[in-house]
């Protein structure tokens, strides 16, 4: 593939929200016992509700962001409890698994709900919680024997009781947001609406952009490829990567992508994966945002992916780069 000549983009979205972090993560500490007890006197705890989504409690700021709830480790429930690392001014910051309790100004959401209104510290504590905390709660037995496993080194690794290790896996997709590369207002991109959505109950269809996990022996470049020509049936004339996130439902590392590709080749879709699918000018793009866009042949409300997805960057950083051309 040949990488077209790009414009310049001008102001673009920074960094996807679940790929921020300030947090040092102190992986030569997580087998020593001795600092380890220390650190969880003096640590905070961030509690994810597991059971219920991967839920914790933040409260709201006056100016639109939401901060996380730490405890001190005194009130923190009995459980399992999950290292994360230190903050800049020291704290060790930990993780467990328990149901959770709102009052007063806090409430329970998840990441995918407010991802994208945290700060950079609590984005990056949050995605390694619900990252870590999920692997967890899928390998409480081990794959090779059956038996009950516990965690070890701080909740980086889990044994059974011969001793053997399992350590947190993550699985790598991609997604991309096909587009045909032309500036400014009459530029398009490629949406899809996944065959398993079907319609919210307000009526409304989501569209986003196409996705899959790469296979063994494959590049993420050539997932892209492939995964564009099963789901939709055509082909991309120039690829460029745009950056990556942890998605951890359950644990996946999103490959963000932007593909370019004619407009005029002939959608063949493939129903078990994608039911329907448009080229989006960027006057709809930017309604879906504003949240009124109605599409004017069916009539049907549509809709992007949750903020907090590397959807909704990909797709935000390409209509800002037709805006600033």
């Amino acid at each position: 593939m040949t990488e077209p000549e790009q414009p310049d983009l001008g102001e673009q979205p920074g960094t996807p929200p679940l790929a921020r972090s300030t947090l040092d993560r102190a992986a030569v500490r997580r087998k020593d016992e001795a600092w380890l007890a220390e650190a969880w006197e003096r640590g905070r705890i961030l509690v994810v509700d597991l059971a219920k989504g991967g839920r914790a409690l933040v409260t709201d700021r006056a100016d639109g962001g939401a901060t996380l709830v730490l405890l001190p480790s005194a009130e923190a429930p009995e459980g399992e409890r999950w290292f994360l690392g230190i903050e800049a001014d020291g704290t060790p910051v930990w993780t467990t698994n328990a149901s959770l309790d709102p009052s007063g100004d806090t409430r329970a959401v998840t990441l995918r709900e407010i991802g994208h209104r945290l700060d950079d510290r609590d984005a990056g504590l949050f995605t390694a919680a619900a990252a870590l905390g999920n692997w967890h709660a899928s390998h409480q037995f081990s794959p090779r024997t059956g038996k009950p496993t516990v965690a070890v080194e701080a909740g980086w690794a889990r044994a059974d009781d011969d001793g053997q290790l399992m350590w947190p896996r993550t699985d790598p997709a991609m997604i991309v947001l096909v587009h045909d590369g032309v500036a400014g207002p009459a530029g398009r991109c490629l949406l899809g609406h996944n065959a398993a959505w079907g319609t919210g109950p307000d009526g409304v269809r989501r569209f986003s952009c196409l996705a899959g996990y790469v296979e063994p022996g494959e590049s993420a470049e050539a997932a892209v490829v492939r995964e564009v020509g099963e789901e939709v049936g055509i082909r991309l004339s120039a690829l460029r990567y745009e950056g990556s996130q942890s998605w951890p439902y359950p644990g996946s590392l999103m490959l963000g992508f932007h593909g370019v590709a004619d407009p005029a080749q002939p959608l063949v879709l493939d129903p078990e994966e994608i039911d329907e699918a448009h080229w989006f000018t960027r006057d709809a793009i930017a309604k879906m945002i504003a949240g009124g866009y109605v599409d004017p042949e069916s009539g049907v409300p549509m809709s992007l992916p949750m903020r907090s997805s590397i959807a909704f960057y990909l797709v935000e950083k390409w209509l800002l780069a037709g805006a600033n051309s």
